[in-house]
């Protein structure tokens, strides 16, 4: 923190177990940042982490937490919060990092995009590969070196140890949720809070990695759905049309327990089975999140198998926190996940749960 500069008075409106074992931690670690309010369900447990990291003010009100003069907001309470959180923390005065899935509505998630751009906030959604050393330089190749030409077809693989949280109704919990802060059952298995099941519990992450490389905007989508007797969906098989022409599939799983193949004992978080393939009229690019490695091949001869660091393509999620305050505190560093690109995934995540309930094919934005 520069002399000239006032620490950064931040709120978190949703003070759950992601947020108490990722967000608050980060920005604690930060001198530039004063940890004002936290917002969530329980006295008791409210008390705990006031306790625990210093927040000055604690209520079950987020309305409440608004009026402490804040300069930045965390909205990390369920999905189907977000669009109001989110929107009232801006109207406010504040700039947003708001977790994903972005809403569960498109709507609401381009009404937060024009209320940002109307009030001229920063909006930061909470996709961590985009931050990462595989996702920034897969988007540096596609961007700086030429990419796969014109893009016509994306395929996104993925798997994640999902299935108890997903099946739970007394909290299942998953690896790297807060010890003693399990995460509530309602959040990720009732539809109107969540949206539904594995598509915006993790497809959303996916599809903010994908579509941020690619630029493009869903417009038709079809999709089967297994639920295996839960309330939302387990196991999802997606097809869409892009609105640049090009074809695309998503295929995601939910797993009991670890979901990797390579785990490693010094990594902070799970390892997820995540590949991002892009084919266009040029070349190739492939992505493997699980195994660190980044491919781009070209028709006219390049051909770069990237040299990554260890753990490139581990899910770390201290990039959006990072930019938050740094863009909070009027320094000039990329927003590599805005608004527009969390609206994106939330219609590819809305027409699939669609599409499924209805066996037809849903046009984005009907």
């Amino acid at each position: 923190m520069t002399a000239t500069e006032k620490k950064v008075r931040i709120g978190v409106i949703g003070a759950g177990s992601w947020a108490i074992s990722n967000h608050i931690p980060i920005l604690a670690e930060r001198d530039d940042v004063e940890l004002v309010s936290a917002v969530r369900k329980g006295r008791d447990a409210l008390e705990s982490i006031g306790e625990r990291f210093g927040f000055s003010h604690l209520s079950e009100n987020y309305r409440d937490a608004l009026d402490q003069g804040l300069d930045a907001v965390v909205v990390a309470s369920p999905p189907g919060l977000h669009h109001e959180h989110a929107k009232a923390a801006m109207e406010a005065g504040a700039d947003v990092l708001c977790e994903k899935p972005f809403t569960v509505d498109p709507a609401d998630a381009w009404d937060l995009h024009r209320t940002a751009d109307r009030l001229g906030r920063h909006l930061v959604i909470s996709f961590g590969w985009n931050y990462g050393p595989l996702g920034i330089e897969a988007k540096r190749l596609m961007d700086e070196e030429g990419g796969v030409g014109e893009v016509e077809h994306v395929m996104v693989s993925m798997a994640s140890g999902t299935r108890e949280l997903l099946t739970s109704t007394g909290g299942g919990g998953y690896e790297g949720s807060a010890e003693g802060f399990a995460p509530e059952a309602a959040t990720w298995t009732d539809p109107a809070l969540s949206g539904g099941g594995y598509a915006p519990a993790q497809i959303s992450h996916a599809m903010g990695l994908a579509m941020w490389l690619t630029g493009d905007r869903a417009q038709e989508v079809f999709a089967f759905m297994n639920n295996r007797g839960a309330r939302v969906d387990l196991h999802d098989a997606v097809s869409l049309r892009y609105a640049s022409g090009a074809t695309g599939s998503i295929s995601g799983a939910s797993c009991p327990g670890p979901a990797n193949a390579i785990d490693e004992p010094d990594e902070p978080w799970p390892r997820h089975q995540l590949q991002v393939r892009l084919y266009g009229s040029e070349g190739q690019l492939i992505a493997d999140l699980e195994r660190d490695f980044l491919w781009l091949y070209r028709n006219d001869g390049l051909d770069i198998k990237v040299d990554l660091p260890r753990h490139a393509g581990l899910y770390t999620c201290d990039g959006p926190p990072d930019t938050l305050v740094d863009l909070a505190q009027g320094r000039d560093v990329p927003n590599r996940s805005p608004a527009d690109l969390g609206a994106r995934t939330v219609e590819v995540v809305a027409a699939a749960e669609r599409s499924a309930q209805s066996g037809n094919v849903v046009r984005v934005g009907d």
